[in-house]
């Protein structure tokens, strides 16, 4: 099956944008917990579904709680009204990025992190969000995520990149800090992170 998004051209039709191709790149993950370093990173499809249930299960509590503030049950996460949701995206809303590699002891694929950048309604931004398992945590696969969601947002013509994260998840605040974005405490424990984005 290949992925498809609705848009609309200048006169009003309603035209395809095909699956994003140009996003596929591969990786290799730094200190592999295993002997595959090697990681696709491409944008999610539709098909995927029964992929990102499995990736759900091996998550930790507290990477669930980091990831959406409050811990959702697993059954929620992996039920299949959300899962399509997810996997069946418009293109030129959103870009999910998974990446994805060959289990060394089983051959199966899998997927090990999970990168969201979703376009505003209301200015010319879009917010990430980044979702990693426990096992390939601290390997600079999240930073590689959210650099190539930097890149698409370029790619895109969008002005910044922001995101809201908890004052307690480190390993996110230092990606961003990292990667130069701007970061203010709410005061309500929650991290809020900026990058400018557009061509000088």
């Amino acid at each position: 099956m290949v992925a498809t998004s609705k848009l609309r051209n200048p006169r009003g039709a309603c035209i395809i944008r095909p699956y994003p191709g140009q996003f596929v790149k591969s990786w290799s993950l730094k200190g592999a917990p295993d002997d595959s370093p090697e990681i696709l990173i491409r944008p999610i499809r539709p098909e995927d579904e029964s992929l990102m249930a499995r990736f759900h299960a091996t998550l930790s509590e507290r990477s669930v709680y980091l990831r959406y503030f409050h811990m959702i049950p697993l059954d929620s996460r992996i039920a299949h009204e959300r899962l399509t949701r997810i996997c069946f995206i418009d293109y030129d809303r959103e870009m999910v990025l998974v990446a994805e590699r060959h289990d060394p002891a089983t051959g199966e694929r899998e997927i090990l992190a999970v990168g969201r950048l979703t376009k505003s309604d209301q200015a010319n931004e879009a917010e990430f969000a980044l979702l990693t398992a426990d096992k390939f945590q601290g390997h600079g696969l999240g930073t590689e995520l959210v650099k190539r969601l930097i890149e698409i947002g370029r790619a895109e013509g969008l002005d910044r990149v922001i995101a809201d994260m908890l004052g307690e998840n480190r390993q996110m605040i230092e990606i961003c800090r990292q990667l130069g974005f701007h970061l203010r405490y709410d005061g309500d424990g929650v991290v809020k992170a900026d990058l400018e984005i557009r061509p000088a």
